[in-house]
Formats: C-alpha cells, sequence, structure tokens
C-alpha cells in the first residue's frame, strides 16, 4: 500500500503535467468536493480570493490566462518539497500583462494538502504587490 508521501508525489505530478498543459478541467479533477483555496491579492483581479469548492477550480484558471499573453509566461520549478499529506512548491512566475506588455517576475509558493488522493487545500503566496502594481501601477521588471 503506497505512503501517504507517495501518493502526493504522484498527485503532485499530476497538478504540475495539466497545469503546463493549461489543462483547467484536469486539474479541477485532482481536487476534492469541498476545499480550502486561498489565493491573496487586491480585489481588483477577478481570480484572486477563496475559493470552497471543486467547480470553482477551473473558472480561476479560465479568468485569470486570459490577462496574460499567450506563450510569454515562465514558471523557473525550483523545488519539491513532501512531507505526507503536505507539498510545498517553490517556484518563480514570469507573466506578460497582455493589456499592457508589461512583463512582472515574482517568487511564489504553493502550499497544497492531499487527502485521499485529493487535493483538500491550494494556498498559493505570492508577491502581492508586485502582481497588482504590474496591472495597476508601476511594477515591471
Amino acid at each position: 500500500m503506497p505512503t501517504d508521501t507517495e501518493i502526493s508525489r504522484v498527485v503532485v505530478g499530476q497538478f504540475l503535467e495539466r497545469l503546463g498543459k493549461q489543462d483547467q478541467y484536469g486539474i479541477q479533477e485532482l481536487f476534492a468536493p469541498e476545499i480550502d483555496w486561498h489565493v491573496p491579492g487586491s480585489d481588483k483581479l477577478p481570480w484572486t480570493g477563496r475559493r470552497t469548492r471543486r467547480e470553482q477550480v477551473a473558472p480561476y484558471f479560465t479568468t485569470m490566462w486570459p490577462h496574460y499573453v499567450p506563450g510569454g509566461s515562465q514558471v523557473v520549478h525550483e523545488r519539491t518539497i513532501i512531507e505526507g499529506g503536505d507539498v510545498v512548491l517553490l517556484a518563480t512566475f514570469s507573466h506578460i500583462i497582455a493589456a499592457s506588455g508589461k512583463r512582472f517576475t515574482t517568487p511564489a509558493s504553493l502550499h497544497l494538502v492531499i487527502e485521499d488522493g485529493q487535493i483538500v487545500r491550494m494556498h498559493l503566496y505570492e508577491d502581492t504587490l508586485i502582481v497588482d502594481q504590474a496591472f495597476h501601477g508601476d511594477g515591471t521588471d
């Protein structure tokens, strides 16, 4: 029988693969029916905030992705730390805003919690000031 760490490693691998393909519905399938999702940020950015149900996952991506230039985003995955059902992904995100052409870069980490082979928690930590300034102020590289 696989350990919690082994199960988490498989689920996070599927998460990253589907994220790389921009498969919002495939990502959504990995989540439990009830979730604790938090993406902090400006109220002016419609994809930020909390979500509590699986069916809210795909709309997060379909709301956010059109704001970035297709093919203009880069994710540098630096490390994955897994202990049981807890997974921490460390990365750097770089995006070009479609409306302005501005590029911004932010360090990021995602904390996922996996129970019974499903993601029950996803909290994103990034420099929300840089993101807000890129969209509404003077935050550029």
